[in-house]
């Protein structure tokens, strides 16, 4: 067991090449063969092809708006879906430097008609293969008008050799159930993946780390105004009505005590490097367990359905 005791884990705070699916990819894989010597390389919620921003910035709650429409059909037109090989070259990557690989995806999914958008986080293992794709349980205030309601199906957690790591999608890590899940199978190196933003990450990190007894990694991407291309509708809109700096980024990591192995990182790009030590697990779950030892199954339980759900059953 002590053979597996030690993981080195790479952060990757960047910024997408916004709403344009292949060349966020190539620099996402660019982050990845920077990080040969981690076994885990993790990146923020909707990197590929982007967060969507432009809705605060373009009036999006307006009903059967052409300006809508009109962005919503270029984001889909750039997410991700996983069938058709657009992951491919990330799984290459991993597959090439024996990492494992966490990434937040717009996925446009088969499954569903083809025609609905997802903040799904993968799993890629360090063979290059999808072991999970988690759909976001509920998209936050103005996401709902662009994300659909995602599933339990991705409530997953992977060994990594000595260690059990599970992810959640943003404000998932807010929802006590979701993250009780993720524990209850054993989980002791969680992931946080956000869009990007200092005053999420820094506070809730560490809470994470102590409840769960786990080390925390909160990944995050950044977006400036700069970061705004030419050639997406209504770019000039959307750059007239952005701040600067639209979100900061703040990737960090916490240890199970709740102190910082890497404190937060604002405002600029950059791969986070630390290795982090399962002894520590160890120590910290002696004094709590939240589903072992200081569980009470017998009075509180969990029930999780890991089905993936669909609207269409067809019987031959």
């Amino acid at each position: 067991m002590a053979d597996n005791d030690n993981l080195t884990l790479g952060l990757v705070q960047m910024a997408p090449i916004w709403l344009n699916r292949d060349k966020t990819i190539a620099k996402a894989v660019e982050y990845i063969k920077q990080a040969q010597d981690c076994r885990l390389v993790i990146f923020g919620e909707a990197l590929i092809p982007g967060y969507p921003f432009w809705v605060e910035r373009t009036d999006g709650a307006r009903f059967n708006s052409q300006v809508q429409k009109e962005i919503h059909a270029h984001y889909m037109d750039q997410a991700v879906q996983i069938e058709s090989g657009h992951l491919d070259p990330i799984c290459d990557a991993a597959r090439k430097g024996k990492t494992a690989v966490i990434t937040g995806t717009i996925e446009r999914a088969a499954d569903r008609g083809g025609h609905s958008l997802y903040c799904s986080l993968v799993y890629i293992d360090p063979q290059g293969k999808i072991q999970s794709v988690h759909r976001k349980l509920m998209p936050t205030y103005e996401e709902r008008l662009t994300w659909s309601p995602g599933d339990g199906n991705g409530l997953r957690v992977h060994k990594l050799d000595g260690f059990t790591v599970g992810a959640l999608n943003c404000w998932e890590n807010w929802m006590p159930l979701a993250r009780s899940a993720m524990y209850a199978q054993g989980e002791d190196l969680h992931v946080a993946i956000w869009p990007g933003s200092y005053r999420n990450t820094h506070d809730l990190t560490p809470i994470i780390a102590r409840e769960g007894r786990s080390f925390v990694a909160s990944v995050s991407g950044l977006m400036r105004r700069s970061d705004i291309p030419e050639d997406i509708p209504h770019h000039t809109r959307i750059r007239d009505n952005s701040e600067d700096m639209l979100t900061d980024g703040g990737s960090c990591l916490a240890a199970p005590d709740g102190s910082w192995v890497i404190e937060p990182l604002v405002g600029e790009e950059g791969l986070l490097v630390a290795t982090i030590d399962h002894r520590q697990v160890r120590e910290e779950r002696q004094l709590f367990d939240p589903f072992g030892h200081y569980s009470r199954p017998d009075v509180l339980k969990l029930t999780v359905n890991r089905e993936r759900q669909s609207g269409l059953e067809i019987e031959e």
